[in-house]
């Protein structure tokens, strides 16, 4: 009953906004300047744009939203007769409707606010604020030396969304779903929010980003806790890097080339995987019946949407310390667009001596056809092999996924996917042994 009163209240707060919202669009869009659009135009555009030649004509505000409705027909299964590993009793329907809400304010010349808040998502029902930054694409310093600076330089402070890889621009992030050809984001999904600072360089094709964060989702000043194996109590800073090319070679062949590497030498709880507060996009596939196995003392507990948020990814468990590099190739032939991802990382929890390493390929292949490319059609493999804690050898999960949509309008799509996720090499007490899942996912969407 909670859980939609405060649905129904998200909903409500979106009606009341409509209007606003509207009005927004109609009136204020262009005044807010370099931003990433949230609707179709904002395709294949990666980190925000940076154009010089934008006037400041006094504080503007731009609202914008995204919403997603689903509708699934997955079915899974696994090789565990014991009660206790039974999987999820799932049938084809609809899921809870994600929603999100955009707000840009452009404050001074050159520099605009960002904030964006959950309405609704499955991990967090209830209205929730992602994060929000200031960008500065000038600075209001007199003098010929900060404004040859800052023709080329962008600098975001603020809790925000770390750009760590190119994978993260084309993820579904709640309701904001309309930029990701897909259902689902990747098995390893690197994303989260921290605290920090970008500086962004940028000449004619080449850019390059350094920057430094909290390394954690959420800031504290506590003193980490030790543990019998880690009696480290300092937190440390993350740092990481971001550098590449990205041309357009001829009127329809664009290339770009990109490599990110992270660090975190001392966490709290770190969440570069699992960071996403909004959760996957396959309600409980590969998930158990019950989460937590009765005790004498205590109830079993049934597995929900919200605790199991991340169905059909991996988690590697990096609390602690972890070191990660993302390479991303992106190229656009008329209307084939092919991105590949190779991802490679190692860390640790607090209760682990070890590093632990992990690793992730995928590649799709979208083409686009049609008037203004309103139609696409997608493949996509995904594979991860990772080293579990007290398991000899390495577990692999393989995925495929056909998509297909079409863009009613720059703001309004559908578009639906088959997957097919396989497990391997698990241990034979673990739930994901022998398992699988498969099935389709359709889904509206609207975003502005």
């Amino acid at each position: 009953m909670k859980i939609l009163t405060q649905y129904r209240r998200s909903v409500i707060i979106a009606a009341l906004l409509l209007p606003t919202l509207i009005y927004g669009q109609d009136t204020l869009k262009t005044e807010v300047a370099n931003l990433r659009p949230y609707d179709k135009t904002g395709i294949n555009m990666f980190e925000a744009p940076k154009e010089n030649s934008a006037r400041f004509n006094g504080l503007r505000v731009n609202w914008g939203a995204g919403f997603t409705q689903s509708f699934q027909g997955l079915k899974h299964e696994n090789t565990i007769t014991n009660p206790n590993n039974v999987l999820y009793a799932m049938t084809p329907g609809f899921n809870t409707a994600n929603a999100n809400l955009f707000m840009d304010v452009q404050l001074a010349d050159g520099i605009r606010l960002n904030l964006t808040s959950y309405l609704s998502a499955r991990r967090h029902n209830e209205t929730w604020v992602k994060g929000g930054y200031i960008q500065f694409d000038k600075l209001p310093f007199k003098g010929q030396l900060w404004q040859k600076l800052m023709e080329i330089t962008t600098i975001k402070v603020g809790h925000m969304e770390i750009n760590y890889g190119d994978q993260h621009f084309r993820r579904s992030d709640g309701g904001q779903t309309i930029q990701n050809p897909f259902v689902e984001n990747y098995i390893l999904d690197a994303f989260t929010t921290e605290i920090g600072g970008e500086v962004y360089i940028r000449k004619n094709a080449l850019f390059g980003m350094a920057a430094v964060s909290g390394g954690m989702i959420k800031g504290n000043i506590d003193e980490l806790k030790p543990t019998a194996v880690d009696n480290n109590i300092k937190k440390s800073p993350a740092f990481y890097f971001k550098g590449g090319i990205d041309k357009q070679l001829q009127e329809k062949l664009r290339v770009r080339l990109s490599a990110s590497y992270y660090t975190n030498n001392s966490s709290a709880s770190n969440t570069l995987y699992s960071g996403d507060r909004t959760g996957s996009n396959y309600f409980m596939a590969m998930e158990k019946e019950i989460a937590t196995p009765a005790t004498a003392t205590a109830p079993a507990v049934k597995s929900s949407y919200t605790a199991q948020a991340t169905s059909g990814r991996f988690t590697p468990g990096f609390s602690k310390k972890v070191n990660a590099l993302q390479l991303n190739g992106f190229v656009k032939a008329a209307g084939l667009e092919v991105f590949a991802t190779y991802e490679m990382a190692s860390g640790r929890s607090a209760n682990e001596t070890a590093m632990r390493d992990v690793s992730q390929f995928a590649v799709d292949g979208i083409y686009r056809f049609g008037a203004d490319e309103s139609i696409f059609l997608g493949a996509r493999y995904n594979t991860v092999n990772a080293e579990l804690n007290g398991l000899a050898n390495d577990v692999t999960i393989d995925r495929i996924a056909f998509a297909a949509g079409w863009f009613v309008t720059k703001n309004i799509l559908l578009k639906g996917e088959y997957v097919t996720q396989k497990y391997k090499d698990f241990a034979v007490t673990d739930y994901r042994n022998g398992g699988k899942f498969d099935g389709y996912v359709i889904q509206a969407v609207v975003g502005f």
